[in-house]
């Protein structure tokens, strides 16, 4: 169907260099968007429209989205993906780490979309926004307070964006991945017994961790005209695992 191309749109992905990020950026791109992708590194190899930009910076959302519109003046797509893990346990939380946690995964996506959103209604134009949330959103996770906090607000951040942004023609949709098997998480599986990892499959009813590719595919589909009717959701991509009360025993 031709509702599910993105022949002629442009993207910005945040925290992009790798993982979810760079498999959604790759999965935009297979879809027809031209993609400008961020990261932290001063260059990837094997991508070309690039931008460097450190979003716990107080100007870096903005220089983000200014750089990415020089690039690319057409860009109607933004997935806001950036973000990282801090915890400790919540008796050893500080403030550095909440507030680096907060600043990361939820101001920068916010400042982000509203750079981003600045730049379409002043051209008049519509477009997309997505927000890599987090099934840690709807449930808590042992020694994960920051994050799941960071991940509960991206969920109502989405909704919050989806309602006063529609009026100009703006639709802003989250995802919220399980667990994925990336960069960030692979030192988190590798580091425990394989009873962890036997643990979690038992509990995931389509019975693997999940892959990047797996998150792009949802993010494509909400981007693309397929999805044009829908604004303020919220798509969980966990191969079943917080569907089952229980899981295999």
């Amino acid at each position: 169907m031709k509702a599910f191309s993105l022949d002629g749109h442009a993207s910005l992905v945040t925290g992009s260099s790798q993982g979810i990020g760079l498999a959604i950026g790759r999965g935009l791109q297979e879809a027809g968007s031209r993609v400008v992708f961020h990261g932290l590194q001063d260059a990837v190899e094997g991508l070309a429209s690039y931008v460097k930009a450190d979003l716990m910076q107080d100007d870096g959302p903005q220089k983000l989205v200014d750089s990415a519109f020089a690039l690319e003046p057409g860009i109607d797509t933004l997935v806001c993906n950036a973000g990282s893990f801090f915890d400790v346990h919540p008796l050893e939380m500080t403030r550095e780490r909440w507030d680096k946690t907060m600043q990361l995964n939820v101001a920068s996506a916010f400042f982000t979309a509203q750079a981003f959103a600045k730049c379409l209604v002043a051209e008049k134009r519509g477009g997309s926004i997505v927000i890599t949330s987090s099934t840690n959103g709807f449930q808590g996770e042992m020694d994960s307070c920051a994050y799941d906090a960071s991940k509960g607000a991206l969920v109502m951040l989405t909704k919050s964006l989806a309602v006063s942004l529609a009026d100009h023609g703006i639709r802003v949709n989250g995802v919220a991945p399980g667990l994925i098997k990336t960069p960030l998480t692979a030192q988190w599986m590798e580091s425990r017994d394989r009873s962890v990892l036997d643990h979690y499959e038992k509990k995931i009813l389509l019975r693997r961790v999940g892959a990047p590719e797996d998150v792009a595919g949802a993010v494509t589909f909400l981007c693309s005209t397929a999805a044009s009717y829908i604004t303020g959701e919220i798509i969980v991509i966990d191969g079943g695992l917080t569907t089952g009360q229980i899981g295999r025993m």
